[in-house]
C-alpha cells in the first residue's frame, strides 16, 4: 500500500506541475506540424531516462547521506518550487520549436532530454526518491509526464481555453508547499527522536 501512496504522490505532483509547463507546449506545437505517435514515443523515452537519472541519484543519496539532512533539503526544494510555482503564474517559456533532427522520434526525445534536464520535476523526482522506495516513484512520475504529453498532442491548444494555467501553477504550487511541509517536519522528528 505504501508503494501505491508513493506512487500516487509522485504521479499527481509531477503532473500537476508539468500540465501546461514547457514539455507539454513542445509536445503540442510538434504534434500540430508532426504525426502523434513518433512525437508520443520521443516524449515517453525521454521522460523515463530523465526519471531513472533522477530517481537513481535520489535514492543513492539517501543511502549515503544522513537521512535528517537529505530530508531538510528534499523540504527547502520543495519549498522553493512550490513559491516559484506561485510566483511564475503564466511566465512559462516560449513554446516555439525548431526541428533540426531528421527524425521526428529523435528530435523529440533529444529536445525534451535537454529541455527536462535538471527542471523542477526532475529535481523533485530526486527528492521524492529519497525518502520513497525508488521504484514507485519512477512509474508515478514517468506516467505523470507521458499524461501530460499525451493531452498536450491530443487536446492541442484548445484545452488552454478551458483550463487556466494560473490555477494549475497555483496547484502545484501548493502540493510543493505541503510535500516541503511533510519533509521538513519528518527531518525535526528525527532530529528531536
Amino acid at each position: 500500500m505504501d508503494q501505491l501512496v508513493s506512487m500516487a504522490g509522485a504521479f499527481l505532483l509531477v503532473f500537476l506541475a508539468e500540465f501546461g509547463d514547457k514539455s507539454q507546449l513542445v509536445c503540442m506545437t510538434l504534434a500540430t506540424r508532426y504525426r502523434a505517435l513518433p512525437v508520443l514515443l520521443g516524449a515517453v523515452v525521454a521522460f523515463a531516462v530523465l526519471n531513472l537519472l533522477a530517481v537513481l541519484v535520489g535514492s543513492v543519496a539517501a543511502t549515503w547521506l544522513p537521512r535528517p539532512l537529505v530530508l531538510t533539503v528534499v523540504a527547502l526544494l520543495f519549498l522553493w518550487f512550490g513559491i516559484q510555482s506561485f510566483r511564475n503564474g503564466e511566465d512559462d517559456e516560449d513554446d516555439s520549436v525548431a526541428v533540426s533532427v531528421k527524425s521526428v522520434f529523435l528530435s523529440v526525445l533529444l529536445m525534451l532530454f535537454l529541455a527536462e534536464l535538471g527542471d523542477k520535476t526532475q529535481l523533485a523526482v530526486m527528492g521524492l526518491a529519497s525518502t520513497e522506495p525508488a521504484l514507485p516513484v519512477w512509474i508515478g512520475a514517468t506516467l505523470a509526464l507521458i499524461s501530460t504529453s499525451a493531452l498536450g498532442i491530443l487536446a492541442g491548444r484548445a484545452l488552454m481555453r478551458y483550463v487556466s494555467i494560473a490555477w494549475l501553477h497555483r496547484a502545484s504550487g501548493g502540493l510543493f508547499l505541503v510535500f516541503a511541509l511533510y519533509a521538513g517536519a519528518e527531518a525535526v522528528l528525527l532530529v528531536a527522536g
